[in-house]
């Protein structure tokens, strides 16, 4: 079984992401969650990013890289739409990575002055007309990354939502989370299976 860190999105730790940590958790995996907003939680996309333009971007990404701190090294990085960006950095730059779970974004792997680990195996998420995931660059990162990746997937749902996995928002799709959700047990149960075969070797 896996450890998981999750790093939310800009809404704050909604009961979404508890539900998917949950859901994680409920096949034997052990996931952390934390708030990095402080208990704040938000209704809407803007009210979330005022939020961490007040805090500060930077310290956004750094408490979430402060809580991997206190984790061991050999864990899978989750990171929801702002949350990518410390997963994908972890992800990228933390020695020890097992995997990582990209939902609703993706940055260029130059943004954290080195190269994607090219074994480390990379799962992004987001819907095909996601107008933050389409044309604010995201799509061009993620296609970027799957090149340069030995094992990376890009999956694509049909429609608009931005944060379409998240149950507790109207955004939620029931049909293509449940994909997602099958997409995403399969990779943790091969990164199982894969470490599985290197303690017999």
């Amino acid at each position: 079984m896996a450890e998981i860190l999750v790093l939310h999105h800009s809404l704050g730790l909604t009961k979404g992401i508890l539900d998917f940590a949950d859901q994680l958790r409920g096949e034997g995996h052990t996931v952390h969650a934390p708030d990095l907003f402080d208990g704040h939680v938000f209704t809407s996309i803007e009210e979330g990013m005022t939020y961490v333009n007040e805090v500060g971007f930077e310290e956004i990404i750094e408490r979430g890289v402060r809580a991997a701190s206190e984790l061991p090294r050999e864990i899978i990085y989750a990171g929801f739409s702002l949350g990518v960006v410390a997963a994908q950095k972890l992800a990228q730059t933390r020695e020890g990575a097992r995997g990582a779970l990209l939902f609703y974004a993706c940055v260029p792997t130059s943004m954290f002055g080195s190269s994607w680990p090219a074994e480390l195996p990379v799962q992004i998420h987001s819907m095909d007309a996601d107008p933050f995931f389409v044309d604010e660059g995201d799509i061009e990162a993620a296609r970027e990354l799957v090149k340069i990746a030995n094992d990376a997937e890009l999956f694509l749902y049909p429609g608009n939502q931005h944060l379409f996995a998240d149950s507790s928002l109207p955004s939620f799709d029931v049909e293509a989370t449940k994909l997602l959700m099958q997409r995403v047990f399969e990779f943790l149960r091969n990164l199982d299976a894969r470490l599985f075969d290197m303690t017999r070797l």
